[in-house]
């Protein structure tokens, strides 16, 4: 029976070791993601507003300064408001612009500063797949 209640503790610590609670970075890096990959289902929906096809590219990388502003210029966009998708994503780049401004502002850090970057993305190449060949 100890030996049972043993392996019960055993087990019970290591799962809580591995479920750490979210840091900032963690925040940031998966709300980026869901905003990027929103934005990307956004521009290939076929039942999209005309206006939608305008919005400012929005490509987030959370280790470029310039993420910030690129932030700000999405959420600003005077078009788009009718376009309920739009507004639910402009909510989130506006969480997510909070967030990286005051609660994480210290947690941070910007590898680099290159504008372009998030204009014109470098995106990793797409691995064919093993049923493709």
């Amino acid at each position: 029976m100890k030996m049972l209640l043993s392996l019960i503790a055993l087990l019970s610590a290591a799962l809580l070791s591995r479920a750490a609670p979210p840091t900032c970075y963690s925040r940031v890096l998966s709300l980026s993601k869901e905003i990027t990959e929103s934005f990307k289902e956004l521009q290939t929906s076929k039942a999209v507003d005309s206006c939608v096809e305008m919005l400012p590219r929005l490509y987030l990388d959370i280790h470029n300064y310039c993420v910030l502003a690129k932030l700000r210029d999405f959420v600003a966009y005077p078009r788009c408001e009718r376009v309920l998708e739009v507004s639910e994503l402009k909510e989130k780049a506006r969480s997510l612009y909070t967030i990286m401004i005051s609660y994480c502002r210290r947690d941070l850090v910007f590898l680099t500063d290159d504008c372009n970057a998030l204009e014109n993305p470098i995106l990793p190449p797409i691995e064919p797949s093993i049923t493709e060949s």
